[in-house]
This record gives structure tokens, sequence and C-alpha cells, in this order.
């Protein structure tokens, strides 16, 4: 396979996905607000939350059958792909039972996580149930087809599909608040059209793969080897599960709907940029597994270098967008009565930095199965993150949730997993490299403070002039600055090179214009 050609397939129409994911949820999010209440939010994300917690009996089934599936793949062994497709299978049908019996045991207790009323006396459980009911839809339907997409390196044919049945939920679902406001409605079809995306991905990857389907046995060994990769996998999804969800249902709980709901609109804005940088390294990730089978342990750490580099570029200008664009857009979208203040703002934009550099470190650590050295790593940094935001929410409310977050990631999340990857999968000292990161934060906090301090000039323009100005203020100074500190760079000639490849040539074209 082409890894580069692959990759960069799989990012274009990722991001097309995701950018187009952005925009109908906002879209969505505006209606919502406007015809149904900010409080509407707030009980959406708890939902959403609460679930992603259910969703810790997933295991890590996915992760660990896709990286499976990597050798076979490269050795073009049919038979064994296909006793793993009927393994993946088995194991997703026990996972959504247990979701389903272990959500209905819950239902009693939802209404415990949420502080004030319940807007327009909505049957909490009902909703619930609902959305219960479209979780445990996801893994009996086929799940296990999609995993073939992305270990061949092919998730742009789930991204084209995602995107037709997306459009047709929002629609839907923007018809029904119009006309009904009817909140229960709104649920329903969510439940439909995940189903539905659920059975074409299945259908495409039938079609792209016939051979390819759930039969044969694999040998015991084998099946021992992936059930341990799941063990390990679990701590580290419940790890991650705890940081994503306890931020929500601790906000809800101890501070209202209302302040979840203006947490989640900045939220939104950041998981939604995050969620395009993603795409990037879950594009990369089966080209990363294929090259750590082939490639020199030299070659890759060079690649993990360049890429290092790449995202610490594009994660810079991401945030000094972030601290300049924030609030005026925030304003103009809901309103002066639904912002916080700027340390919130710079505060969203530290947790943005260190969440998405720390997306590298992991991409390689996925990519080479690195789970059971890394098992504890996630576990005790989201009880970390857990235990601050419970004392600390007390006394400083809404400061407290990002703050809890950043200290579990600078002081344990962060080192500790660079550690493993160095230790396990490049097998040399950190030391260079944490010298290195820690240049590129500081650097990234000079030029988004520089940022803030020219678009103060734009403070007397319309909050729409404000927000245009300010983002393009923000993108041409950060790559300005970032040019001079990192042209003799070792790795921004390999960037160019690599960003080329990836725009078939047309980079150093663009860079050839702009010098004259």
């Amino acid at each position: 396979m082409n890894r580069t050609q692959n990759a960069t397939r799989n990012i274009v129409f990722g991001v097309i996905l995701k950018i187009y994911q952005i925009l109908l949820p906002f879209i969505m999010r505006t209606a919502m607000i406007y015809l149904m209440g900010v409080e509407y939010l707030g009980l959406n994300s708890l939902f959403t939350s609460i679930l992603q917690v259910l969703n810790l009996a997933e295991l890590g089934v996915g992760s660990a059958m896709v990286y499976s599936m990597y050798k076979p793949i490269a050795e073009n062994d049919k038979s064994t792909i296909c006793a793993l497709l009927k393994l993946y299978k088995k194991y997703y049908f026990f996972i959504g039972l247990i979701i389903a019996c272990v959500g209905v045991l819950l239902t009693p207790l939802i209404p415990k996580l949420i502080s004030g009323d319940i807007p327009g006396q909505l049957n909490v459980y009902i909703l619930y149930l609902l959305n219960l009911a479209a979780t445990v839809m996801t893994y009996w339907l086929f799940a296990y087809k999609n995993s073939l997409l992305q270990a061949y390196q092919r998730s742009d044919i789930a991204s084209k599909i995602t995107i037709v049945t997306t459009t047709l939920q929002y629609a839907t679902q923007l018809i029904v608040l119009w006309l009904f406001h009817n909140y229960y409605l709104y649920i329903i079809v969510m439940l439909f059209t995940q189903a539905m995306a659920n059975v074409i991905t299945a259908m495409a990857a039938s079609h792209l793969y016939p051979d390819m389907e759930p039969k044969g046995d694999l040998p015991d060994r084998t099946v021992k080897t992936i059930n341990q990769r799941i063990k390990d996998l679990f701590t580290a999804k419940l790890g991650a599960t705890i940081v994503n969800s306890a931020d929500t249902i601790v906000i809800s709980a101890f501070l209202g709907l209302t302040i979840l709901a203006m947490y989640q609109n900045y939220y939104f804005i950041m998981s939604s940029v995050m969620g395009i940088l993603t795409v990037v390294f879950s594009s990369c990730l089966a080209g990363v597994g294929n090259s750590m089978v082939m490639e020199s342990a030299e070659k890759n750490y060079n690649d993990f270098r360049v890429l290092t580099f790449l995202i610490n570029w594009i994660v810079t200008v991401c945030m000094c967008c972030f601290a300049t664009v924030y609030q005026p857009f925030i304003e103009l979208w809901v309103g002066k009565d639904y912002t916080f203040d700027e340390i919130v703002v710079a505060l969203f934009c530290v947790y943005f930095y260190l969440v998405t550099m720390q997306q590298i470190n992991g991409m390689y650590k996925d990519a080479a199965g690195v789970w059971h050295q890394d098992r504890f790593r996630p576990l005790i940094a989201a009880m970390v993150n857990l235990f601050l935001n419970i004392v600390l929410v007390q006394f400083w409310g809404i400061y407290a949730i990002l703050l809890s977050t950043i200290i579990s990631y600078v002081f344990i999340s962060m080192p500790w997993m660079i550690s493993n990857v160095f230790k396990y999968v490049f097998h040399r000292s950190l030391k260079q490299f944490m010298k290195e990161f820690v240049t590129y934060f500081i650097a990234a906090c000079i030029i988004t403070f520089l940022c803030c301090i020219l678009c103060r000039t734009t403070r007397e323009l319309s909050l729409l002039g404000q927000v245009i100005i300010n983002l393009i203020f923000s993108v041409v100074l950060s790559n300005i600055a970032m040019f001079v500190i990192y042209r003799k760079n070792s790795y921004y000639n390999q960037m160019v090179e690599l960003v080329d490849r990836i725009t078939k040539f047309k980079f150093t074209r663009v860079l050839k214009i702009i010098k004259k």
C-alpha cells in the first residue's frame, strides 16, 4: 500500500467530513438555543458524557483488532483477517449487551446528576433510554465491518457515508425543532440515522472486500494475545473517559445546566478544531503501523520528529486564533451573557495545545502496540483530574475544571507517555526531545501573547469585524513569527517536503510566489 497516498486521501475526506460535522452541529446548537433554550444543550451534553462512561464496555476492542490486522494485511493473509472479523463480531455483540444491561440499571440515578430544574418538565428517563438505544445500536449493527476500512486505510469511504447520513440527520432534526419543538423526536431521528450509517458502511466494506467475511477461527495463542491487548487498552479508555466525561458531569452536578451549556459552547469550538487535527492522526495511524513493520527504527524516529514539528506549527496558529477570536465569536453567536472571562479563554488555549500535542505520542504508542507498558498512566492521570475537579470546583468554579485537566496533563499524562514512547518504541533518551517540546510551548505562548496585543486594536470594530480581522491578523502574524524562529531548524525543510508531497508539490510553488 502507498502510505502517503492513502493517508492523504483519508486526510482530505476526513477533514471535509470534520468541517461538515462542525458546521452542521453549530447550526443545530444555534437552533436549539433560540428555539428550545440553552438548558437543552446542557442536557444533551450530560447524556453524551454518561454514555461515554457506558462505552467503557468497548474496552478498546476496536483498536486492538485493527492493530492485529496490520501484519496479516501486509502479508495478504486473508484467512487470518476473516478469523479476526469473526472474533470482532462476537466481541461487539457482547459489548452491546453489557452496555444495554448496565445502562438500564443506571436509569434511576440520572436525575441526581442534574443541578436545578429540568427544562420543560421533560421525562429524563425516556430521553436517557433513547440515547442508550442509539449507543447500543452502533455496536449491534455491523460495527465490526468498519475495522476493515480502517486497517486498509480506506476510512475515506466511511467519511463519505457519514457526510450523507449526517446531512439527512441534521436536516430532519432541524425541521423537527422548527415545526414541533419536540426534543423526543430530535433524539429518535438521531437513533435511526446512526443505524442507517452502520448498515451502509457495512455494505460498502463488503463491496470493496467481498472475500473478507467473519469466518474461521484463530489459534488460542493469538486470541490470548488479543485479549491481553484489550485488557491493557481498558485502562487507557477508562482514563480518557474519566477526563472527557468527568468535567461535564461535575459541572452539571455542581454548577448547573446553564454553566454547562456555556462551557460546552467554548469546548465545542475547541474540540471542533481539535477534531480536524485528529483526522490527521487517525488517517496516518494505519500508515504508521505499517511503517513500524516495514521500516527502520531510525526512519520512524525521524518521521516522528518531523510530524511533531509540523503539528506544533499548526497548533500554534490555532492557539493564536482561539486567543483572539473566542470572545467576539461567542458574543456574536449566543450573546454577551453567555461568555466567560479572558482567564477561561487562556486556560482553553493551554488545554488545546497540550491535548493536541499529546496525540502525536499517542499515535506512535498505538501504532507500535505499546499498551501494556502504558496501561496505568491514563487511569492515574484521570483519577487525579477527577479528584481535583471535585475538590476545587467548590472554590474556583469553572476555572477549577480546566485547571484540573491541565495539571494532570503537565505533571502526569504527558511526561509519562513521552517516557513510554521513547523507552519502548524508539529506545533512546528523551532529554533532547523534552527540551525541544518545552521550547515549542514557550514559543507558542509568546506568539499567542503578541497576537492578543495586536488584536486589542480591533475592539472598536463590530463583533463580526473583530472575528474576521483578528483571525487574519492571528494567522499571518503567527506564521511569520514561526518562520523567523524556526527557518533554520533541522526539521523545517523536511516539514516543507512532507507537506509538498501531500499537496502533490503545489506547496513549494505557493512558497515561491509568496517569496517573490
